[in-house]
């Protein structure tokens, strides 16, 4: 039989639903970040245990994350002494946070995926002016320094990193915007270095709970490889997308869809 539309009413519309969703994440992470939030309850759609669905989501959206690492090369290398500790904080906290992730219950994670929903959609709420914020207190720092450099205590930066990335392995969405204010807050100022660090430790962290994830055996890969595909798809179709759509514009749109989301799964898990 054949629907009006012309499509077959065998047709199952969670994977035209997955498809579009992925073909988003992939646009919004390259022009704006915050792909899980669409892609996420898109995987839970498929009727994937919840942390199948996280699991799947980041194996998903990881290769995504390379692409940056070779877009920062050369400022990774001349950071290289800084960028080491912070790859090495990446894979001890997204380490810890996957495998906090694998032994939640299935029904204790499905009850927090609200809340960590409406955390993540609160960090880009307040990514644009917490950005404005943190670029006033750089300038400062640099005409209070008057010629001086005054180096960040690694130690602190070092641990912070871990907390960040553990949330990174266990979640993880927004977390790019924590990375840049914990760093900018600890004393870095140059961008370059700032965003150089922050893709090393979420590749980093994600990597590693990519590995956790395929090794325990709890990625479904038919969607899997079917969201990869999509969101490279529409990562590489968004440059026209960057340059004219408004950044406040994209960033709104990324927190309307993570508060609805948090709405809806609160209104679903009451």
């Amino acid at each position: 039989m054949i629907l009006l539309s012309g499509f077959p009413v065998y047709m199952d519309w969670h994977w035209l639903w997955l498809t579009v969703a992925a073909f988003i994440a992939g646009v919004l992470n390259a022009v704006a970040g915050g792909g899980s939030f669409l892609l996420f309850p898109a995987m839970l759609g498929m009727k994937m245990l919840p942390i199948q669905a996280n699991a799947t989501n980041t194996v998903a959206l990881w290769p995504g994350q390379l692409t940056s690492v070779a877009a920062y090369r050369n400022d990774i290398r001349r950071n290289l002494r800084l960028a080491l500790p912070m790859g090495l904080a990446g894979l001890l906290g997204g380490t810890a946070g996957a495998i906090v992730l694998l032994i939640t219950p299935q029904m204790t994670f499905l009850h927090l995926v609200p809340w960590l929903l409406l955390v993540a959609a609160v960090i880009f709420a307040l990514s644009g002016p917490a950005s404005r914020w943190l670029e006033r207190l750089n300038m400062a720092r640099r005409k209070d320094s008057a010629g001086r450099t005054h180096a960040p205590r690694r130690l602190p930066v070092f641990l912070a990193t871990i907390v960040v990335c553990f949330y990174i392995g266990y979640f993880g969405a927004g977390a790019g915007f924590l990375l840049i204010t914990l760093l900018s807050l600890f004393g870095y100022q140059d961008m370059h270095e700032i965003n150089a660090l922050k893709v090393v430790s979420t590749t980093m962290a994600n990597g590693i709970a990519f590995v956790i994830f395929v090794v325990n055996g709890q990625v479904i890969w038919r969607y899997c490889l079917l969201a990869m595909v999509t969101c490279a798809i529409g990562g590489y179709t968004s440059a026209s997308l960057a340059r004219k759509v408004p950044q406040p514009v994209l960033r709104g749109l990324v927190v309307f869809i993570g508060l609805f989301m948090a709405a809806w799964f609160f209104w679903r898990n009451p």
